[in-house]
């Protein structure tokens, strides 16, 4: 979950699996009762969950085959391969490219943007798609 330090920032759920896709929702506000029926309705209870110490996933562990958290407040960044640097990885690229590249965005369109980086972060070369392939992909997914 991001949630910019501003009052005019929004609150953006991103889920991504590591090595994987990417899948993003647009939430008014960073609550449990906002964050966690996404999370349930989008990863699988056989996964295992890697978060920040956010009292947002305090129950994660009883939904999911195991739930671990780094604690930054307490300067842990990486404990083995429990770490959020997969996601903090995908928000900046996301936050540069909407800075860099679009400058402002919407709100009302916000969910298009994060459709557009959850594309290019799930269909990026790391997975083994090339530009003709992911042209495809897109090509597929056009509605007209």
């Amino acid at each position: 979950v991001k949630k910019g330090g501003s009052a005019h920032k929004n609150t953006v759920v991103t889920l991504v699996e590591r090595g994987g896709k990417a899948r993003s929702f647009h939430v008014d506000t960073a609550r449990m009762g906002n964050v966690m029926p996404i999370v349930r309705a989008n990863i699988a209870r056989e996964s295992a969950l890697m978060t920040d110490e956010s009292g947002i996933y305090r129950r994660a562990s009883q939904d999911f085959a195991s739930h671990e958290f780094v604690t930054h407040s307490k300067d842990e960044y990486v404990r083995g391969n429990v770490h959020t640097n997969t996601i903090e990885g995908y928000f900046s690229i996301f936050k540069r490219g909407m800075k860099g590249v679009y400058q402002h965005c919407a709100e009302h369109h916000l969910h298009r943007y994060l459709a557009e980086f959850d594309f290019r972060y799930s269909n990026r070369v790391a997975m083994g798609i090339d530009d003709n392939v992911r042209s495809l992909i897109a090509l597929k997914g056009a509605k007209g």
